[in-house]
């Protein structure tokens, strides 16, 4: 039986995005994970998160306004844009959903 990672948390994506960059990001943040350990605490899993959005951004979690990332632009306008309020007021919640469902 393979180890379950923290990546099978992002297995489904949510319904709704923040900004388009925001896609991208969930995808490589998917990836980042793929070899980490399932999180043995929600705080545990918070920190996983926090930590690769500032690896994959250059940014932390908490910062305010909206930014680009150019490894995100894929096209159009808005293209590359993460919302970090998406991250933590939407993302954030749903993965500790999943991972309390575990």
């Amino acid at each position: 039986m393979t180890a379950r990672t923290t990546a099978a948390l992002f297995a489904e994506a949510p319904l709704s995005w923040g900004l388009r960059g925001d896609p991208y990001l969930w995808q490589a943040m998917a990836e980042y994970l793929a070899a980490s350990p399932w999180p043995q605490s929600v705080e545990q899993l918070d920190e996983l998160i926090a930590q690769a959005f500032e690896q994959l951004t250059g940014r932390p979690l908490g910062t305010q306004e909206h930014f680009g990332v150019a490894a995100f632009a894929h096209g159009g306008m808005s293209s590359g844009g993460i919302a970090p309020g998406f991250w933590r007021e939407r993302a954030l919640p749903l993965l500790r959903e999943r991972w309390a469902a575990g």
